[in-house]
């Protein structure tokens, strides 16, 4: 598969996580510790779309 698809997919995925944990953030005060896991998640995703960037050069 191109590294430039890959690298949209990637980059679609991470902002649908982070407006997730803005959401969950907002909505769910009580559970912090899903806010974390989403959150984390989200910058998983968008430093795997990093070293694929860095790597492919």
């Amino acid at each position: 598969m191109n590294p430039d698809k890959i690298r949209s997919v990637l980059n679609i995925l991470f902002m649908i996580l982070a407006l997730a944990s803005i959401i969950i953030y907002f909505a769910a005060k009580d559970d912090f510790k899903l806010f974390i896991y989403v959150c984390g998640a989200a910058i998983f995703v968008k430093l795997m779309e990093f070293f694929i960037r860095f790597t492919n050069r």
